[in-house]
């Protein structure tokens, strides 16, 4: 399998390391190949061919293409449901949990994280601006309000769906694992949401890539 990203670490990286989690937690070897944005080779006619919004990551698993990093990390757990750890359901109820979290990680955290994210580490990094303190205030703020809800629904099981770990949970990796390095406690100030987190990122899927992503195959 061939997996498309950028050569630098800009906010689209956050989402080859959500695939790159699946990949490894899989056990499915991968083969990276870089595209540099910086020279807009994600706009070249060739790669939009491929990913036609001009985004990465794109995967090519021997001809069949797909991006979108959830639909990515979807593909793999079910292509390769029967190697690895188990990361979607079988039952039609628990099945159905997962699906909720997974709409919850979209709805509720990945919008608000992800800006916040953006303005205070890869705007400044990446054009030079001052971060715009009140934009990132207002994304923080309206992230707590949803993690208080987390941390009533994590006080009662160890994972968003029950009691097992499953591909919703590991969604959220990227950006909670960047969060502390921003000075926000937004996480840290609520021990269930905390231990949660704390738990994915010991994972060894999480530890092969969190400081960079190198192929398998």
């Amino acid at each position: 399998m061939k997996v498309v990203y950028d050569v630098t670490t800009k906010r689209e990286l956050r989402q080859t390391h959500r695939v790159a989690t699946i990949l490894h937690k899989k056990e499915v070897p991968f083969k990276f190949v870089t595209v540099d944005l910086a020279t807009g080779q994600h706009k070249a006619p060739v790669y939009l061919e491929k990913q036609p919004f001009g985004r990465i990551p794109y995967i090519d698993d021997h001809g069949f293409i797909l991006y979108e990093s959830r639909a990515i990390s979807l593909y793999i757990a079910e292509k390769y449901g029967e190697q690895g750890a188990l990361l979607i359901p079988k039952d039609a109820n628990d099945k159905a949990l997962f699906e909720q979290a997974a709409s919850i990680e979209t709805a509720n955290f990945d919008g608000f994280a992800g800006n916040a994210v953006t303005e205070k580490i890869f705007k400044p990094a990446f054009t030079g601006a001052k971060p715009d303190e009140v934009f990132f205030e207002t994304q923080i703020t309206e992230l707590r309000k949803r993690l208080d809800v987390y941390k009533k629904i994590l006080s009662k099981q160890k994972y968003l769906a029950g009691n097992e770990v499953n591909l919703a949970d590991l969604f959220y990796l990227p950006y909670a694992s960047l969060l502390p390095q921003m000075g926000s406690q937004v996480i840290e100030e609520r021990p269930n949401v905390a231990r949660w987190v704390d738990n994915l990122k010991s994972r060894p899927s999480w530890q092969a890539v969190k400081q960079g992503i190198t192929s398998t195959a």
